[in-house]
């Protein structure tokens, strides 16, 4: 098990953007576990934080040949390479503050990223890495470019290049990518495009920030006034490209994903696919997503980070006392606010008693699936025995929740549960879960 990883201390490098030819500064900041990577646009009143995730993705019509993400007004452009170094190094939480709207070219490659990153220090965090396991095949295409997303027991890309060019004819590229493979194979591979298409693309208001130094132009003679690091120089960065635009998941991934031609903004297709196939997998159970301290009290903000449930499904306030895979202790405020109330019963509200076993439930769940081995799986409900209620719950109640667990396997499980309102039993059921596979984390 490898934990998050961030830098130890503050670090900068600026330079111009690619596209927009606008100077920016970064300055890349230590960042605590699972918060991910986020920009703030400080050069903007308010200094508005962006989140890379796919989510905050902008339309690819209004920034091609990039990877933008944006929140409006504020947008930031040409943010894959230095995802694709964040990728590299497995650099999972980190603030970087720009005060323009395009991250610096620097060379054209991850490089200088990667260089200036580790003269800050990469340390590791106390929460784990969170993997999405590619279950079962993903596919996506447009025209004659398609991704594969495949299962693998690691992390492998290939990928296959193929242009109308004498010099950018097929070419095929197959690696196990992790952190010396990248810095070794992919990271010094620098942006590329044709001689005749490059005036079309400034014309454009593309590529104003580029020249023979930070942009590999092929002629028909072959590099102009450059010389390639690799003989197969382009591929390899077709490759950091896609790396960097995978890390907006958010999460990284096992799995083997085959590209044929791909560009941004299929890399962003198959990002979202595989956001899907998280979302469905996960839909219906109950995940971990980071494992529970022994003994450790969680809050609410900790619990969403374990269960997939939200408001208004989300019944744990807190968790109490925690002993992986044995007991579990935690409450529920029953408030008038509470969703219910409102049809259950307008008149006399009680809260429903279906409702209070979920709860049990999502304590158990928690329970459940914080040994080692269950880490990363679902549980999903089998059966509910000897079931009684006891006393009604209403508003200002605050339920307390004791499950303690029977009979664990490797494909089910048996708890037995209590909720207490001031000492008092007020319901008690057993419950057998099936765990199923999910993600592994």
């Amino acid at each position: 098990m490898d934990n998050q990883k961030t830098i130890i201390k503050e670090v900068s490098l600026e330079g111009i953007g690619l596209h927009t030819g606008n100077k920016a500064k970064l300055v890349f900041k230590p960042a605590a576990a699972d918060t991910g990577i986020n920009f703030i646009r400080v050069d903007l009143p308010g200094a508005p934080q962006i989140k890379a995730s796919a989510e905050n993705v902008s339309v690819q019509l209004k920034s091609p040949r990039r990877t933008s993400i944006g929140k409006s007004p504020a947008e930031i452009h040409t943010i894959e390479h230095l995802m694709s170094a964040l990728f590299g190094l497995g650099i999972d939480n980190l603030v970087i503050e720009i005060n323009n709207n395009e991250v610096p070219g620097m060379d054209g490659s991850g490089l200088d990223f990667i260089r200036a990153l580790k003269s800050a220090g990469i340390k590791e965090l106390d929460s784990p890495r969170n993997y999405f396991v590619i279950r079962e095949p993903i596919y996506v295409e447009e025209e004659n470019a398609s991704l594969v997303a495949l299962p693998f027991d690691g992390f492998k890309v290939s990928y296959t290049l193929n242009y109308e060019h004498v010099f950018l004819k097929s070419q095929f590229k197959s690696l196990i990518v992790d952190g010396t493979s990248f810095e070794s194979e992919i990271a010094a591979a620098r942006t590329f495009c044709l001689e005749e298409e490059a005036q079309d693309l400034q014309q454009q208001g593309v590529g104003l920030g580029a020249n023979y130094e930070n942009t590999l132009v092929f002629g028909k003679s072959g590099v102009v006034k450059n010389k390639l690091r690799f003989d197969d120089e382009c591929i390899r960065h077709k490759m950091l490209d896609l790396l960097g635009d995978l890390n907006l998941l958010g999460q990284p991934i096992k799995g083997h994903i085959i590209a044929l031609r791909s560009g941004h903004a299929l890399n962003l297709k198959l990002v979202k696919k595989i956001i899907q196939q998280k979302q469905k997998t996960m839909s219906g159970g109950i995940a971990i997503a980071y494992q529970p301290i022994m003994g450790r009290k969680l809050e609410a903000v900790e619990i969403m980070k374990i269960l997939p449930h939200r408001d208004p499904f989300l019944f744990v306030d807190r968790i109490l006392d925690l002993e992986p895979g044995k007991r579990a202790v935690g409450i529920k405020n029953v408030t008038i606010n509470d969703y219910f109330f409102k049809g259950h019963f307008p008149q006399r509200p009680v809260m429903p008693g279906v409702l209070m076993l979920e709860a049990m439930a999502q304590v158990g769940g928690i329970m459940m699936l914080s040994p080692d081995e269950n880490r990363g799986k679902l549980a999903f409900f089998m059966a509910i025995n000897n079931v009684k209620f006891r006393k009604t719950v209403v508003p200002g109640d605050q339920l307390t929740f004791e499950v303690v667990a029977g009979k664990i396997k490797s494909k089910t499980g048996q708890v037995s549960g209590k909720a207490y309102v001031d000492g008092k039993v007020v319901v008690e059921a057993d419950f057998m879960f099936a765990l199923a596979e999910a993600n592994e984390a």
